[in-house]
């Protein structure tokens, strides 16, 4: 698949739809059977379909989030994207939300995602952690 600013708007529509569901399914679909992915929360690359699953249900089990695409960016020599984007985050169940800019670079095989580095300054996530914990301590 040869990217086009066209096909950039298509793709990176399907996978934003695809996170923002939280359908495990979904998202794995997006991606090649040999993926290689890698955000601030996976601790080093996931590889493979079953890794992505596997990490996929905790991740879905414990937040609800939603991504809005800003701007995407062919890659140059490569069949492949950046794409910066806007995500709220919250734990499940809850009712605080943050929110937190960042970053996807994606290598495409065809019209799947084969690699996937995601960028975002995860400490934004901390103060729902905090407040998980002062909820749960009774402090206020």
């Amino acid at each position: 698949m040869s990217l086009t600013h066209q096909s950039l708007q298509i793709l990176v529509d399907r996978f934003l739809a695809a996170w923002n569901s939280q359908d495990v399914e979904a998202v794995v679909g997006c991606y090649t059977d040999d993926l290689v992915y890698r955000d601030p929360n996976t601790r080093g690359n996931l590889q493979g379909a079953d890794d992505m699953r596997r990490y996929l249900r905790k991740l879905f089990a414990a937040w609800q989030m939603h991504w809005t695409a800003r701007e995407a960016f062919l890659l140059d020599g490569k069949d492949g994207a950046c794409f910066l984007w806007k995500a709220s985050f919250g734990r499940a169940g809850g009712d605080e939300t943050v929110e937190a800019d960042g970053m996807d670079l994606v290598v495409l095989r065809g019209d799947r995602i084969q690699r996937n580095d995601v960028y975002f300054d995860r400490s934004v996530l901390a103060r729902l952690g905090e407040t998980v914990k002062a909820k749960s301590s009774g402090e206020w």
